[in-house]
């Protein structure tokens, strides 16, 4: 699920084409990701900012990002002045040098930048902390 406020520019472009992608963003292009979340694509065109490919389905990917996410939207739903665009994937495209051997993502590799909502802040990510379960196993040791 992608949720944005009705009002973006951008809600009807993805109603029309039926399609979105979810470019995860690293540090490498978080000026031009932070440029095109001030600037409304009804006021300017964002569409040269990035240097971007099509996707199968036809949805924007961004050519900077590690990680990207091609879906089809399925349904709307509309909840307090919010559209929220209920979607399958219909590819996800992932740089080498993020991928395992194993064929996963590595999101230390990777190390996406978040968005905390309340504050307006960027958090980077990235650094491995411990292995999942390993508090619990250690406990019962």
């Amino acid at each position: 699920m992608v949720s944005l406020a009705a009002a973006h520019f951008i809600n009807g472009c993805i109603k029309q084409t039926g399609v979105l992608s979810v470019n995860v963003v690293d540090e490498s292009w978080l000026d031009r990701a932070d440029f095109c979340g001030s600037v409304s694509g009804a006021r300017e065109s964002k569409a040269d900012v990035f240097a971007w490919t099509a996707g199968e389905a036809g949805s924007p990917l961004v050519d900077d990002a590690k990680l990207s996410l091609e879906c089809r939207v399925e349904d709307v739903y509309e909840v307090d002045h919010f559209e929220n665009f209920i979607c399958s994937v219909a590819g996800a495209y992932a740089d080498d040098a993020i991928v395992t051997e194993a064929g996963k993502v590595d999101v230390a590799a990777l190390k996406p930048v978040l968005f905390e909502m309340p504050t307006y802040t960027y958090l980077a990510t990235g650094e491995k902390i411990a292995d999942c379960l390993s508090f619990a196993k250690a406990s019962k040791a």
